[in-house]
C-alpha cells in the first residue's frame, strides 16, 4: 500500500462538506473530531482547523498539515477494513498547538474508534 493523499482523495465540494454536516455522524478522539457519512463510491478526506482557536493562519496551517501527514500514515487502519468508501472531515478542537507525535497517537485511536463504530453498524444491518 502507497501512504499518499491524492488530489482525489481531497474531499473538495462545498455540496458534500455541506451533506457531510448535515447528516453525517461523529466519532472523538480529543483533540480530534471525525465527522463521517459513507457515500458508496471512494474515500474522500478533509481536514480542519478553527479560526475561533487559532487566529493566525500560520498557526492553522501547520496544524493543517500535521492531521494531513497522520491521516496519510495511518490511512492504512481504513484501507485493510474495506472502508474506503466514506467521506471523513477530520476536525482539530483544541485550543493549544499540538506536535505531530500527539496527533500521530490521537490519529490512531481516531481511525480505531471509528473502524469500530462502523463494523458495529454495518453489522447491526447485517442482522436486519
Amino acid at each position: 500500500m502507497r501512504y499518499t493523499y491524492n488530489k482525489d482523495e481531497k474531499l473538495k465540494s462545498q455540496k458534500a462538506i455541506e451533506q457531510l454536516f448535515a447528516e453525517g455522524k461523529s466519532v472523538s478522539a480529543y483533540p480530534l473530531r471525525m465527522v463521517y457519512l459513507d457515500n458508496q463510491t471512494q474515500l474522500k478526506v478533509g481536514v480542519s482547523v478553527s479560526k475561533r482557536n487559532f487566529k493566525l493562519a500560520v498557526h492553522r496551517n501547520r496544524v493543517k498539515r500535521l492531521l494531513r501527514e497522520g491521516y496519510r500514515l495511518n490511512k492504512n487502519l481504513l484501507i485493510d477494513n474495506k472502508l474506503d468508501h466514506y467521506t471523513l472531515m477530520i476536525l482539530y478542537i483544541s485550543k493549544e498547538m499540538p506536535d505531530f507525535k500527539i496527533i500521530d497517537k490521537k490519529m490512531k485511536a481516531l481511525l480505531t474508534k471509528f473502524n469500530d463504530q462502523v463494523s458495529n453498524i454495518e453489522k447491526n444491518e447485517k442482522d436486519t
